[in-house]
């Protein structure tokens, strides 16, 4: 169970760092499948194909289904507030803002987390916390850079993003008061089961996506990727840090993500990395400690 000053342990830092970089394709796996298929096509085939992942294993593990509408309605609220409402709303949003500017708004999701949480009443309001995550966010806006290009509808797709990112922040509750005890893998496999259904609906009325021609081999590559890694293997760890660390502290992967998307161009595609790249990294570096809290705590000690 998380503890009560929402400190990370380090077991809780490497998963998220592995949830940063499973998160992080996400960006790059949307980008590339957008050339070729609408929106919420792509989210149906995201939460589809990783609820088929996720279900053999579910049941070589000896997880039932819910029973009755109410052992489902946790699975329903989780899979909407989590996948539906923030996938669509985010990978929408790409088609009017670039990646670099999406991944930028991405990161205000601990923001949002915290104060929902705080409003709430689960979780103390801790001013460490809130200047971390916004010393944060400002380290993203450096290492990335704001990424503004002018293009139609830009102010609808910011909208769009920071809609997700809000959207994340009431899941983040809904997961904390509805699912504190469920099993990682069944809580993840459910939800996505739930959100198919929903994306079913949604995109057979708007997208009809029988109709669409089929794409090519590298459009299905990247719906496997943002299928099997990006949300498959992700929620698995999603879940099991909200279940060490806290709800809270699950988001604060977004502001993981660029540091991991840098470091991954780096070591894999020898990209070079900036000055404003590594001052950008330090400063987000510098707000995990703040929001850590033991740093401070080990300072005044000495103090």
């Amino acid at each position: 169970m998380p503890s009560n000053d929402n400190r990370i342990d380090a077991r809780g830092w490497s998963l998220l760092a592995v949830l940063s970089v499973l998160w992080g394709g996400s960006f790059f796996f949307n980008g590339a499948a957008l050339r070729e298929l609408p929106p919420l096509t792509l989210v149906l085939l995201r939460v589809a194909l990783g609820a088929a992942i996720l279900l053999p294993i579910m049941r070589m593990q000896g997880i039932a289904f819910p029973r009755g509408l109410a052992g489902w309605t946790p699975f329903v609220t989780i899979g909407l507030l989590n996948n539906v409402i923030p996938f669509s709303l985010i990978v929408i949003g790409q088609t009017f803002i670039p990646s670099g500017l999406a991944s930028i708004l991405n990161a205000t999701t601990p923001l949002f987390t915290v104060m929902v949480m705080a409003a709430a009443g689960e979780e103390a309001l801790q001013m460490r916390r809130v200047a971390g995550v916004a010393v944060g966010l400002l380290g993203v806006v450096i290492l990335r850079g704001w990424g503004i290009e002018t293009r139609p509808g830009q102010g609808f797709g910011v909208l769009l993003c920071l809609g997700g990112a809000l959207s994340y922040g009431f899941a983040a509750l809904a997961a904390r008061r509805l699912l504190k005890d469920a099993a990682p893998l069944g809580t993840a496999t459910l939800q996505l089961i739930a959100s198919t259904v929903m994306m079913a609906v949604v995109a057979g009325a708007i997208e009809q996506p029988w109709r669409l021609p089929n794409p090519g081999l590298t459009t299905w590559l990247a719906v496997l990727g943002l299928a099997g890694l990006s949300t498959a293997l992700a929620y698995i760890v999603f879940f099991q840090i909200i279940r060490r660390s806290g709800a809270s502290s699950v988001m604060l992967v977004t502001l993981l993500i660029p540091v991991t998307a840098i470091l991954l161009g780096w070591l894999v595609l020898g990209e070079p990395i900036s000055m404003r790249e590594i001052a950008g990294a330090l400063v987000i570096g510098s707000a995990l400690l703040v929001i850590d809290g033991r740093i401070l705590y080990l300072l005044r000690r000495t103090a």
